[in-house]
């Protein structure tokens, strides 16, 4: 048996940054909920935000420029423990236009 992966949100207390933490913890348990041994929040200080998985660090908020969007985040933690799963539309859309008739169907004739 594989050992789930451990995700730690460590976060500034005197930022007042533990709702931002938590909200993130929450999105990586939605996506990925049984999936995941463990989502940690450890309080901090100095302006601390950095999120790690199975102890290596994936984002830090000074070096990586501020806050993970939370597609972004879903997408660095997939990549690093199970870069074969889809996310769906969190991956992002293929950018290829529907023809005409898949339009008609998506608008439901609207138009006429």
């Amino acid at each position: 048996m594989t050992t789930k992966p451990r995700i730690t949100i460590t976060y500034c207390t005197q930022c007042s940054w533990m709702l931002r933490a938590a909200w993130m913890g929450q999105e990586l348990l939605s996506t990925f909920g049984a999936d995941l041994g463990e989502v940690a929040l450890i309080p901090g200080t100095g302006g601390i935000f950095e999120i790690h998985v199975n102890g290596d660090l994936i984002w830090e908020r000074k070096r990586d420029g501020g806050f993970p969007e939370a597609k972004v985040l879903k997408q660095k933690v997939r990549d690093i423990v199970w870069p074969e799963r889809d996310l769906g539309h969190s991956d992002g859309h293929t950018g290829v236009p529907a023809s005409a008739e898949q339009s008609e169907k998506l608008k439901g004739g609207a138009d006429k």
